[in-house]
């Protein structure tokens, strides 16, 4: 059915007589297989003038993939994008072309224009996305184009229906209440390897837009996996470490004669705990985990150190047996090289090995980077964010928590300027310093305005005093506040305060930072 009929609420399956009653003016034409077969043959041989990589979606006539990479010095992804436009619309008017990094973000963002996505539009006219007042651009529509390494955030909000997988989870899925791919994705692998299975595993993979087709014949890779049985059940990790570095040494050899790099590699322990002790035909009891280094990489040494951060938190219910290594997700190897005669130039990969051993040896959460949020509070306007793989971009913000503190021995954050923006170092505001925990301080006030500061064991004048601005709020909390806070200059070195008078406390000062 075409896209206008799925519109008018007519679903594939309908009787004619109920699709009629959905839409009145439904034109329905006998499927002639022969005509549609022929039909796909001219319009693939019309593509191979725009991209030498077509291939017909098997079981989706009017689909194809096109290979999108290598056109950078004909006119790049937009000069692909008109050109297969022009032989498209000799079809019909309304085709639409989306490029993405991966078959299954491509797939999903031809269909945008359906109701509740929201299409994005390119300006394709002279190279820049120009978009008119209502939101239109003002050259070539019907086009999206993914930006690379961005497949995993353009597929958070999109429905399931979208991402392929058996009816049977999508349903299930969708009874517990997961109705994109951006909340399947946020479930765990080990959960839903358990719950699901392999399938429900590769699902959850290209939720996160790790899809293995390409579009020459749209199919997978050849497999990247090593596997690996131990001689007897090992109850620590020692053995299994040995055998990851191996497999990763054999992995990391084909993916640089392929020139690829690891997106992703996932790691399948085989526990020895009886549940696979069934008879013939029984499935052993895996559990999978995987490990997604910041940038593609075809290292050994800063991939066995994002593998041995995850093996460390990992705790044993029972003997390993087996161990499998695999790479589920790879991508183009960088050809950035360093110089050895340039001393700033510093390998990414090396960082990331370095950020993981921080992990390993400290915990998980000891890599942070602030985030502003949205609250009224000097100590609730900025937190700390754990940095992970898939943490959000640097400049998301996210919501306020009432009682959140700084990790242990990390300044507390306020409110983080965007050091893109390009002011120069001596422009930027000043920095707010808060303390760990406010501290008491006795106030000597003209009026209210306070005139010296007894904090520390010693005297404060101050030169002048900017306030009261009143806050209060978290009244639906146990720590509901109600400050008058006060910007206070110090006589003796010129230094800014934040103090504040707390009146729920029985109108006590409190020294909550100061100003660099």
């Amino acid at each position: 059915m075409s896209a206008g009929a799925g519109r008018a609420r007519v679903r594939a399956g309908m009787a004619v007589a109920e699709a009629r009653a959905a839409c009145a003016a439904l034109e329905v034409l006998p499927w002639e297989d022969a005509a549609v077969d022929a039909a796909i043959l001219r319009a693939t041989a019309a593509f191979l003038v725009a991209s030498p990589q077509v291939t017909p979606v098997a079981g989706a006539p009017g689909l194809w993939w096109v290979g999108a990479s290598g056109f950078d010095r004909v006119g790049g992804e937009r000069g692909l994008v008109r050109a297969l436009l022009r032989v498209a619309r000799r079809w019909h008017p309304g085709a639409r072309v989306a490029i993405a990094d991966s078959c299954v973000a491509a797939r999903a963002a031809v269909w945008q224009g359906t109701p509740g996505l929201g299409r994005r539009h390119l300006g394709l006219g002279d190279g820049r996305d120009d978009v008119a007042p209502d939101g239109r651009a003002a050259g070539i529509e019907d086009a999206v184009i993914v930006p690379p390494g961005a497949c995993a955030a353009y597929l958070a909000r999109v429905p399931l229906a979208l991402l392929p997988m058996d009816d049977e989870l999508r349903a299930t899925l969708g009874a517990l209440g997961l109705r994109t791919a951006g909340a399947f994705a946020a479930l765990a692998a080990a959960d839903v390897e358990q719950r699901w299975g392999a399938e429900g595993l590769a699902a959850w993979r290209l939720a996160h837009g790790d899809d293995p087709r390409r579009p020459v014949l749209a199919r997978a890779e050849a497999a990247r996996e090593v596997r690996v049985e131990l001689a007897t059940p090992s109850a620590t990790m020692e053995p299994v470490l040995f055998l990851v570095r191996s497999a990763l040494d054999r992995l990391c050899t084909t993916l640089a004669a392929d020139a690829r790099a690891a997106a992703a590699v996932a790691i399948t322990l085989t526990l020895d705990d009886g549940r696979g002790a069934l008879p013939s035909g029984g499935v052993p009891h895996t559990i999978t985990r995987e490990v997604r280094p910041a940038r593609p990489v075809a290292r050994v040494v800063p991939l066995f150190e994002r593998c041995r951060a995850l093996l460390d938190r990992w705790t044993l219910d029972a003997p390993v047996i087996g161990v499998a290594v695999a790479v589920v997700a790879t991508a183009p190897a960088t050809g950035e090289q360093g110089s050895l005669l340039d001393q700033t130039w510093r390998d990414p990969a090396a960082t990331d090995a370095a950020l993981a051993r921080l992990r390993a040896e400290l915990g998980p959460d000891v890599v942070v980077r602030p985030v502003a949020r949205d609250a009224h509070r000097p100590e609730a306007a900025g937190g700390w964010l754990a940095v992970d793989d898939d943490a959000a971009p640097a400049d998301a913000s996210v919501p306020a928590l009432p009682d959140e503190s700084p990790p242990p021995g990390a300044p507390a954050a306020g409110p983080v300027p965007d050091e893109r923006a390009g002011p120069a170092p001596d422009a930027l505001p000043a920095a707010l310093r808060l303390l760990e925990r406010p501290e008491p301080a006795d106030a000597e006030c003209d009026g209210d305005t306070p005139r010296a500061l007894q904090w520390r064991g010693r005297r404060l004048a101050l030169a002048r005093a900017a306030g009261p601005e009143r806050l209060s709020g978290d009244w639906w909390t146990t720590a509901s506040y109600r400050r008058d806070y006060w910007r206070c200059e110090s006589a003796d070195d010129g230094r800014e305060l934040l103090v504040f008078l707390d009146h729920s406390a029985g109108a006590q000062w409190y020294v909550h930072g100061w100003y660099d």
